[in-house]
């Protein structure tokens, strides 16, 4: 399979020495890819890396076959993301949000824009001004922002924090739904262990700043009676990394 996705030997460590070492990779076209860790564990820092706002201290990001550090335009053509929290302009509403949004798109239009709102579930919000706005409600105009350009890679940082039971189950179907009609790539971190075992075709457990293990959900499940036991098997086995 092609992919979409492939990070090489990636390293970054601040001066307390946390952040990431030597993490290596690999991501098909239309997977979803649930990056699994607790808080502190470099989840961050790696996606960062990844989009260009943080400048690794080793190693490469090739996205849909392009070097972030060689060919940062070409890499970032096709991706949409969300990193740590969503900021639209509270003074705003979320539909001229939208515009400012798209405004460096051709393909972005009034009926663009009102179809991510649909997908997203705020269109009857999108002319109220955001600081009216839950943060379950930002969290979805995120998701529409960031879907907004049809992009084939979309990265988004904990995109289940802040949505009450409902949100999350929609936001796990519209990330299938994407995936499985539009073939798109979804590269999601998260530390909500339920969410990613319901919505991922692979996992890989980012630990201390280190990948400690990568498998397809399918093969996790066969092996444990949850990603829960999976988690813990692996952490226990790395715990004095």
């Amino acid at each position: 399979m092609d992919k979409a996705i492939v990070i090489e030997n990636l390293s970054k460590m601040y001066k307390n020495n946390r952040g990431i070492q030597e993490i290596n990779l690999e991501i098909n076209k239309g997977e979803i890819f649930g990056f699994l860790g607790p808080n502190g564990a470099g989840k961050t820092t790696t996606m960062k890396v990844m989009v260009g706002l943080m400048k690794a201290d080793k190693g490469d990001v090739k996205i849909n076959g392009f070097s972030i550090i060689n060919n940062y335009e070409k890499a970032m053509n096709e991706v949409g993301c969300i990193i740590e929290n969503v900021n639209p302009f509270p003074y705003l509403t979320a539909y001229e949000n939208m515009q400012l949004c798209g405004r460096f798109k051709k393909e972005v239009n009034r009926i663009r824009i009102d179809e991510c709102l649909e997908i997203t579930r705020i269109i009857k919000y999108k002319n109220e001004k955001i600081k009216n706005y839950s943060l379950g409600m930002k969290q979805r105009l995120g998701i529409a922002m960031a879907i907004l350009s049809n992009p084939k890679i979309i990265i988004l940082d904990e995109p289940f924090n802040g949505l009450d039971v409902e949100g999350m189950v929609e936001m796990r179907e519209l990330i299938i739904c994407l995936s499985q009609k539009h073939k798109t790539t979804f590269f999601i971190s998260s530390h909500l262990i339920h969410d990613i075992e319901l919505t991922c075709d692979k996992v890989g457990i980012l630990y201390n700043g280190k990948l400690v293990g990568v498998d397809s959900t399918h093969n996790i499940l066969k092996n444990y009676s949850s990603l829960e036991n999976y988690y813990l098997s692996e952490v226990d086995l790395n715990a004095d990394y």
